[in-house]
């Protein structure tokens, strides 16, 4: 075991997965000599050459496009949008080539592709540098959308979308590329999509998230074990497709539950899995479902004070949790 960084174990999966699998490319905007805006692809340029990372023009529909045409050729294409923000003129070729190709040929073809793209705020990134995308795209049956938390996550959650033989929208929140460290298995290891692990085990009461908020979620569940406030926190992991019986498991322990993500309220992925507990696992709750999330804005705001009142954050959930262990 090793200790790293989000960002340093997304290099090593890529790595690792370019030397034992001559079929994988990675393609996107300064992904070769500049290593990637976050530098996440820094340096394989110069152990795989040009023919397997490959610089493309500023285009993200052609990006998204040319790597689904080389699925179909028999590649593994990673192609990285360089902010998720930049992701939309790239629907298209996502939601109506990408995750209907198996379904449109019957099962004739399939596209093995990662879409690899930072998402979420917190960086001072302001309103094209902060989006939450996730909501969007995990309405998208036959595309997998994946919101690792920690490094050894990343990792194997990486390694096993990049082998995945249909589409893959790998979302890594970019504050946790270098602020989240811990240790990574130094083997070759993957962890199977469609599954949330529970980050913390309790009783009182259950937190269900998944990226950043899983590290604001566990300090307040810390804070308030002082109280005598004993909470649950479930990690997604992949939020598409959901982890159903995690979830509801989950809630028939503790009986009360608070889900919490940084996209805003209305529409995001909250509503779902309130909607699955409420028609699943409703005998079991002894509260209301309780949802934590950015208001209703029409993007971050750039100041950081700002920012700071925007998102949720641990004084927030620990607010939430107090209500309603309470209740």
């Amino acid at each position: 075991m090793t200790v790293k960084n989000v960002l340093q174990a997304i290099r090593d999966a890529l790595d690792e997965e370019l030397a034992s699998d001559e079929r994988v490319i990675i393609m996107g905007q300064d992904v070769g000599r500049r290593g990637g805006v976050f530098r996440a692809t820094e340096g394989l340029i110069d152990r795989y050459g040009p023919s397997r990372i490959i610089d493309t023009p500023l285009s993200e529909s052609a990006i998204v496009g040319v790597a689904i045409g080389a699925s179909l050729a028999g590649h593994r294409p990673i192609a990285e949008i360089q902010f998720a923000d930049f992701i939309w003129p790239a629907m298209d070729q996502i939601v109506s080539e990408a995750a209907r190709m198996r379904y449109r040929s019957h099962g004739t073809w399939s596209c093995p592709l990662v879409i690899r793209t930072p998402y979420g705020a917190g960086i001072h990134g302001g309103l094209y540098h902060s989006q939450s995308i996730e909501a969007t795209f995990a309405h998208v049956p036959g595309l997998k959308v994946v919101a690792p938390a920690t490094p050894a996550d990343a990792k194997g959650l990486l390694k096993s979308a990049i082998r995945d033989p249909d589409p893959v929208l790998f979302l890594e929140h970019k504050r946790t590329y270098r602020l989240i460290k811990d240790e990574v298995p130094d083997e070759d290891y993957t962890l199977p999509l469609g599954k949330a692990t529970i980050a913390r085990p309790g009783r009182h009461l259950s937190i269900i998230t998944y990226g950043m908020m899983l590290h604001e979620s566990l300090k307040a569940a810390e804070i308030v074990a002082s109280e005598g406030i004993d909470v649950e926190v479930l990690d997604l992991r992949t939020l598409s497709p959901l982890d159903k019986p995690a979830i509801l498991e989950s809630v028939k322990r503790t009986h009360k539950v608070i889900i919490v993500h940084e996209d805003s309220l209305t529409g995001g992925l909250g509503g779902e899995i309130a909607a699955i507990i409420a028609s699943e696992a409703f005998d079991t709750l002894d509260g209301p479902i309780v949802r934590v999330a950015a208001p209703d804005a029409p993007a971050t705001p750039f100041n950081s004070t700002l920012e700071e009142s925007y998102l949720p954050n641990t004084v927030k959930i620990e607010k939430a949790i107090r209500e309603l262990a309470a209740y």
